[in-house]
């Protein structure tokens, strides 16, 4: 058989029955056509545990299935049927012992000889796998007791024995296991002799109900998270596994070896109607010409094979189902602006989503920046670029950080904030007594002159313009919410020359502008959180609940 690479295990039935592993007698010699076996296809491969207590086992007996069998008759009747089969051992217990309890160590290579003859005539393969079910106290840090240590010792002994043989043996592990010390160098002579199948399970009840996306999401986070347990020591992807189940006891399944199809008398909830066509969808979802899955699940089955898997064209970096995508590209400037390729993901996501709730067109973009370069540069358009370009940045960034400016400017003017209390309002005034204020008239009501067409506007919360502005004539100044024509009834003074009835509504708008901008990245930072069930990201990194303002670094382009 080939070397196998990183395996996807799946196990379709517990460890017991009645054709367990040494009903059979062990046979004297190897059967007559032992022969070396050669996998099809290549990594991952797929491995389906079957025994006889699976009512529906034919099902696994196919071309482009490998069957793991823990018998002598079973597997000749799989590949009789066109199967593959390699061995399950569900006793390495009664073989090595446990933590507590260790077997004799001199007993290790005997009962590997043992083994490894009775797998020869289960599969007729002289390299055979074996699957060895499974390792107790994975966990358990070093220094270990001398029980432990002897354990261990066994499990290695055992396992290096088998390979020895000839055969290609691999350790189920069902929990996080500890590799610091001496633990790891065990874990690394272990994978010098056998693979490692990590077993992963989840509740199916908490996957269904997540969907397609975060459900997919969350098995490769954990199937991730397990296989690193290994890689980060130093232990190739080539040799290890994972491995999930289809138990339908409740309390029990963990979710891919895949196992739980068996049936058993003395566990009533584990007879199912369900099993058979939950197996023919898992087939198919594999290889549509191993079962046919839609037609064993019925009415109103969903035939996507790729929602929620990362399949994402090579030019983009997340794709929010139903909203937008964020492309490679559009990272590039944001980077080259902040230096932070993670904040840059966050606001260009922020972006995707800002601009569903809010449209700013070209137009608009080129209005601000008129408006910015006339009140900052005085008119100096070569002065303005060269402002860009000492910020590192072009004249491209500079417009996408406007654009910013005014969809979360106007988005915050959705943002809902308690009316500030009079006594705010008070203190306000006497904070900020030397602002300027002018009394002006617009066309509209206008949100920086408290809702209305006339009062006094704010210098710290009205268009740049609106201070230096001729009295007496109607002009055009653009904000946030576009263009807005105004006329200046008076000159500009100090707010604190104005009565503070006078000056309330103004104030009070100026104070809800800062509350609402206060408010903005927890707001957009809940949006970011509540799209994620619906966003396929480049290998499941996604962008972080909050955004950086990118006028920070460019601040000339603030609008306020």
């Amino acid at each position: 058989m080939k070397r196998l690479g990183v395996a996807l295990v799946t196990c379709v039935a517990l460890l017991a029955g009645s054709t367990r592993a040494g009903a059979d007698p062990v046979p004297p010699t190897p059967p007559a056509d032992l022969h070396a076996c050669t996998l099809p296809g290549h990594a991952p491969y797929w491995f389906d545990y079957v025994d006889g207590a699976v009512p529906f086992w034919q099902m696994f007996a196919r071309p482009g299935v490998i069957a793991a069998a823990p018998n002598l008759d079973l597997p000749a009747q799989i590949r009789a049927k066109g199967g593959l089969t390699v061995y399950f051992d569900p006793h390495l217990r009664n073989r090595a012992g446990v933590p507590s309890a260790p077997e004799d160590p001199s007993l290790m290579e005997s009962r590997a000889d043992r083994l490894y003859l009775y797998v020869e005539n289960s599969t007729h393969c002289s390299n055979p796998i074996i699957a060895e079910n499974e390792l107790y106290g994975a966990g358990l840090p070093t220094p270990w007791s001398p029980t432990t240590a002897q354990y261990r010792a066994n499990v290695l002994k055992f396992l290096t024995r088998l390979h020895d043989l000839g055969a290609q043996p691999w350790l189920l592990v069902n929990s996080p296991p500890a590799t610091d010390g001496d633990a790891g160098d065990w874990w690394r002579a272990v994978a010098q002799v056998a693979g490692i199948v990590r077993e992963i399970y989840f509740p199916a009840p908490l996957i269904y109900k997540q969907g397609p996306v975060l459900g997919s999401r969350t098995l490769r986070q954990a199937f991730r998270r397990g296989l690193l347990d290994f890689t980060q020591i130093g232990i190739p992807t080539s040799k290890l596994g994972i491995f999930v189940g289809f138990q339908t006891t409740k309390g029990t399944g963990h979710g891919i070896w895949s196992w739980g199809w068996a049936e058993y008398s003395t566990s009533p909830d584990e007879a199912d109607p369900d099993k058979p066509r939950a197996a023919c969808v898992y087939l198919w979802t594999r290889d549509p010409a191993l079962c046919d899955g839609p037609a064993a699940a019925g009415k109103g089955f969903d035939r996507s094979r790729i929602e929620g898997q990362l399949r994402l064209p090579g030019t983009l970096r997340c794709r929010i189902n139903g909203v937008g995508s964020v492309s490679w590209n559009a990272l590039k400037p944001i980077t080259a602006l902040t230096g932070d390729g993670e904040l840059a993901f966050t606001d260009a996501y922020a972006r995707v989503l800002e601009s569903t709730l809010t449209r700013v067109t070209s137009r608009d973009i080129l209005g601000a920046e008129s408006a910015i370069v006339a009140a900052r540069f005085n008119g100096s358009r070569s002065a303005y670029r060269a402002a860009i370009a000492q910020a590192h940045a072009s004249l491209g960034i500079a417009r996408a950080v406007i654009g910013d400016e005014l969809r979360r400017a106007r988005i915050e003017t959705r943002i809902g904030v308690a009316t500030p209390s009079a006594d705010a309002v008070a203190e306000f005034k006497q904070t900020y007594g030397d602002l300027q204020v002018r009394l002006i008239q617009a066309k509209g009501k206008t949100s920086w002159l408290g809702g209305k067409k006339v009062g006094y506007a704010l210098e710290s919360n009205s268009p740049n313009p609106v201070m230096t502005l001729p009295s007496g004539r109607w002009s055009s100044v653009f904000s946030a919410a576009g263009v807005v024509k105004v006329r200046p009834l008076g000159p500009p003074h100090p707010l604190t020359s104005l009565s503070l009835t006078r000056a309330r509504p103004s104030i009070r708008a100026a104070l809800v502008a800062q509350l609402r901008d206060a408010r903005y990245p927890t707001w957009i930072g809940a949006r970011i959180n509540g799209s994620l069930d619906n966003a396929v990201c480049w290998r499941d990194q996604l962008p972080q609940a909050g955004i950086a303002d990118l006028s920070d670094y460019l601040p000339f382009l603030a609008l306020s």
